[in-house]
């Protein structure tokens, strides 16, 4: 019995394409699942790409390779880039992306080629390409410290830039926002993060794209989730004294100095708007009241505006920092975010 491959490359697009990088001597790079012309391509001198420079082009028939687009595509403009995504087969994934030197030239593209029918009874969907720079990694042990994170991606993948750690509600695990320096960059990392860190470290992590749909960390913070068997946490007035491993996890004695807490944005802002109209620098108190199973320390905390009496109380949470000091200083510009939006709701 015979079967027919159907997702097998076209031999004669393929010869095709060989002798039309031999005739134009055009240099492709294989990496990760995808082709990739230039970044930039030899002699090129035009500017480095800024924003909004890159299109991304769908429905691409599978036997269709760079010999067709790039000359489509550079019909427009100079390519800075071209990137084919490839499967194992040999056939093409079905999209591209192409960055041009200037945003004005890609939504020429967009305008020129944005329904071109490339086969008959094929037409290309050319958008602007989102270029996404944000990926975000689940499943990471709850005790994770952001500059460790920060140093082990920097070891392991290209253009990571900065990072935050999340809460991850009604689980023993936190998760991970990583900047990267651009969509090519934390497109490749996103690739290769999870065999990384199986076969590094034994960690089964999973990598999506990180959706701005999430809530924001410091409201998360702000909403601690009852649902985690934590109860009514203590009162103001009888704070539980401090858990030995609040030690461990900032790695420093607990020995907090109102006066020695860094000055962050928040609390920076706070306090020159309580100088710009005289009433007195804000006072700030803090009490550890309570350290859950998953890691989180739940601060209870109170500030004072000395020149109208005013007093703002509440509770808060977070994972604990690298150091005591980093802690607090989170602690302290949490705190100072509830009286701003106390002071300003909208």
């Amino acid at each position: 019995m015979t079967y027919q491959i159907s997702n097998a490359p076209n031999t004669e697009r393929l010869q095709a394409l060989q002798q039309w990088l031999q005739t134009t001597n055009t240099k492709l790079t294989q990496v990760n699942g995808q082709r990739k012309y230039g970044g930039p391509p030899d002699g090129w001198n035009g500017p480095d790409p800024g924003s909004n420079c890159e299109v991304f082009i769908n429905r691409i028939p599978r036997n269709t390779y760079e010999d067709l687009l790039i000359p489509l595509f550079s019909s427009v403009g100079p390519l800075w880039e071209f990137r084919l995504m490839m499967n194992f087969s040999g056939q093409n994934r079905g999209f591209a992306y192409a960055k041009y030197g200037s945003s004005e030239v890609a939504k020429k593209a967009i305008h020129m080629l944005h329904g071109h029918m490339l086969e008959p009874g094929v037409h290309l969907l050319v958008y602007h390409s989102t270029e996404k720079k944000q990926l975000c990694i689940a499943e990471l042990p709850v005790f994770t410290q952001e500059d460790q994170l920060l140093q082990v991606l920097r070891r392991i993948a290209e253009g990571v830039e900065t990072l935050c750690l999340k809460a991850q509600p009604q689980r023993e695990t936190v998760l991970a926002v990583i900047d990267f320096s651009s969509h090519h960059a934390a497109s490749m990392a996103k690739k290769m993060l999870v065999e990384a860190f199986r076969k590094l470290y034994g960690l089964r992590i999973s990598v999506k794209w990180y959706s701005q749909m999430q809530p924001r960390w410091d409201e998360m913070l702000f909403r601690p989730n009852n649902s985690l068997g934590l109860g009514q946490l203590p009162s103001l007035r009888h704070p539980v004294p401090t858990p030995a491993n609040f030690c461990r996890a900032v790695r420093v004695p607990y020995a907090p100095n109102p006066h020695a807490w860094p000055v962050t944005s928040a609390a920076s802002s706070l306090g020159n708007i309580c100088a710009a109209i005289g009433i007195g620098a804000p006072q700030f108190e803090f009490n550890l009241n309570h350290i859950c199973r998953e890691g989180y320390l739940y601060f209870s905390f109170k500030v004072c505006i000395p020149g109208t009496g005013m007093v703002f109380q509440g509770q808060l949470g977070l994972l604990p920092g690298p150091t005591e000091a980093a802690t607090m200083e989170k602690v302290q510009e949490l705190a100072a975010q509830h009286v701003l939006r106390s002071l300003n709701p909208e």
